[in-house]
């Protein structure tokens, strides 16, 4: 798969498409029926499948403290996207110059002379330009002229439920990660590069893995039962806090993870944390002692609910 940052790239040019467009956060069941429809489409008609995204997400540019929280930063989506064989993703860099672009002008400067979309498969609900002004009626009337035709995008249910990324959020907001895998396809889970952190965990007899939530908004807070990906053949239990760290006046969002029975030095190797169950919120407690007794309190009834899971 092709990853394309600019909609000027070589690679677009002269070279015809089958496209679809979206956020895709979270590459969930619904997307997953969307993509699949665009490689029938594309195969086809013999054209390269494209998926356009964008980054920042157009909720997070025009107001980043209300966005809808992220289910998967960028390059999880990018990882999801490329193991159902997609050719292309085409990431525009949604600025003030794309939010400002009528929707006439993105269905001719992005679709028809950027990507030469043949084919676009888009839902219903698709909103485009300046204002959210194009629709799919918009694109159904401009779509001939600019060569290419429109195919409503396949909607997905599960349990006679549409299967959308804020009904995943609300499960995972809840703690009920069972009926998220059941809407993602997968379990959900956090990828990341293990940061240095301040040691104050190995200092108190919890050392933890640090990742940095690379999300303007993190869909999980609290204390969690998880499982480790990533450091050799075995996966590896453990507990995880998101969070602030509030008894240490902490004021960034960090993904610490106490994982069992494991001791070796592991900076600058990327694992994934993959959540199990909620045990409880993020708490501030008056003191570091009454942290460490807390602590002790949720490695315990971690193990006790992984023994009998």
């Amino acid at each position: 798969m092709e990853l394309i940052r600019s909609i000027h790239s070589q690679s677009l040019k002269d070279q015809d498409c089958v496209a679809t467009i979206g956020n895709f956060d979270g590459v969930h069941l619904g997307h997953r029926s969307v993509i699949k429809q665009l490689i029938r489409n594309a195969k086809e008609k013999g054209l390269p499948s494209v998926v356009v995204t964008f980054e920042p997400l157009p909720m997070e540019f025009f107001s980043a403290s209300t966005a809808p929280a992220r289910l998967t930063e960028f390059r999880e989506k990018i990882e999801l996207l490329s193991a159902m064989s997609v050719d292309k993703v085409v990431c525009l860099r949604f600025n003030h110059s794309l939010a400002s672009l009528s929707a006439q002008f993105f269905v001719k400067d992005i679709l028809s002379d950027g990507l030469h979309v043949k084919r676009l498969i888009v839902g219903d609900d698709f909103r485009f330009g300046t204002n959210r002004e194009g629709n799919v009626e918009l694109l159904k009337k401009l779509g001939p002229s600019h060569g290419f035709d429109l195919i409503p995008a396949e909607t997905y249910h599960y349990n006679n439920v549409r299967v959308s990324s804020s009904l995943v959020r609300g499960f995972l907001a809840i703690g009920e990660f069972e009926q998220a895998q059941h809407y993602l396809g997968r379990a959900y889970h956090m990828d990341g590069k293990v940061i240095h952190g301040d040691k104050r965990g190995k200092k108190l007899g919890f050392p933890t893995a640090n990742l940095s939530c690379h999300r303007i908004n993190c869909p999980l807070l609290g204390v969690y039962v998880v499982r480790i990906h990533g450091l050799n053949d075995k996966i590896y239990d453990g507990v995880a806090n998101i969070g602030t760290r509030p008894v240490f006046d902490g004021d960034k969002l960090l993904l610490e993870t106490f994982i069992f029975d494991f001791e070796q030095e592991i900076y600058g190797r990327r694992i994934r944390v993959e959540f199990v169950k909620k045990l409880r919120d993020e708490l501030n407690f008056h003191s570091v002692e009454a942290l460490c007794e807390q602590m002790e309190k949720d490695v315990k009834k971690a193990k006790v609910f992984l023994s009998k899971a």
